[in-house]
């Protein structure tokens, strides 16, 4: 069970690690461009490749009859995006297990990958997991660690992931298929929320340091992307670097320079290098300053 690009990298490794996949759940497919066409989901392509069966239901809870008749061994997840019923659970023979995006118990929940570079984490990790009915609550059976850089954003450390994911099902998925892995329950006094991404949380806040400004970018870059309100349209930001610690306008102020936009935090300015304002391409910054004409004492929302 799974949905984005990471899943069907982890998909197509299972396959090629020889285990026999009976079955696909994924999400439905996603609408895309600007006619609105069906696109299948990146598991999809994968599993249609190989001739696997896939199932999209709308709603996991009120529609898995359909695993009912697989006779499958392990369920096996990884970034599905929904909550997965206790009566699908107890149709494994084996049992259920996850592949989730953290540490765990730290960043229990939907947007773990996200939350951790935000938050400014230099390392996270995938954890196998035992699948329970609490999120993300089930023992751990085995960690694989990885390092966040300064230049990894949320695309780039999915890939990341993905390859912990892949170390992981190449070391356990056999073991725990023979019942040969022990597992070590989480400790609840280390829990952690990684509450999903909203529309509202894209919107970057001025408050933060210079610091925490430049995470924030690159855990929601290159999607959904960060914004900040620039004459009342929203302006993306994929990209971003701390210029300087120096502080000479008001917070939220655009500093004048003709080749960087850059944006006064309380403790530093925050360069822009990649924007897009609404309902126009995306560009680099000098290429959007060149073009907005922008006026002294600027301030974003």
């Amino acid at each position: 069970m799974g949905t984005p690009e990471m899943s069907g990298e982890i998909l197509e490794h299972v396959i090629q690690e020889g285990f026999d996949v009976v079955g696909l759940v994924c999400q439905e497919d996603k609408e895309v461009g600007r006619d609105k066409h069906k696109e299948a989901v990146p598991t999809k392509k994968v599993a249609l490749a190989h001739g696997i069966p896939v199932f999209q239901p709308h709603k996991i809870r009120l529609d898995f009859e359909f695993a009912k008749t697989l006779g499958y061994d392990v369920l096996l997840t990884m970034a599905y995006g929904q909550i997965i019923p206790q009566g699908l659970l107890d149709l494994a023979k084996v049992g259920n297990i996850n592949l989730h995006g953290s540490i765990l118990p730290k960043y229990r929940g939907a947007a773990p990958i996200q939350r951790s570079i935000m938050a400014g984490d230099d390392e996270t990790g995938c954890t196998l997991m035992e699948m329970v009915a609490a999120m993300d609550a089930g023992v751990a059976y085995d960690i694989e660690k990885i390092k966040i850089e300064d230049e990894d954003n949320y695309t780039s450390l999915c890939k990341k992931m993905a390859e912990a994911g892949k170390a992981l099902v190449s070391r356990d998925l056999l073991k725990y298929a023979n019942g040969e892995l022990k597992g070590e329950e989480q400790k609840e006094k280390d829990v952690t929320i990684a509450a999903k991404i909203k529309p509202e949380d894209e919107h970057l806040p001025l408050y933060l340091s210079v610091r925490g400004a430049f995470n924030y970018v690159r855990g929601l870059s290159e999607e959904p992307g960060a914004y900040l309100l620039l004459e009342g349209k929203k302006l993306k930001v994929y990209k971003c670097h701390i210029e300087n610690k120096k502080v000479i306008r008001a917070v939220g102020e655009v500093v004048p320079d003709k080749k960087k936009l850059l944006v006064q935090f309380y403790d530093g300015m925050l360069s822009l290098d990649v924007v897009q304002l609404e309902g126009k391409k995306k560009m680099d910054a000098s290429s959007f300053i060149n073009g907005a004409h922008l006026s002294d004492h600027i301030l974003m929302e």
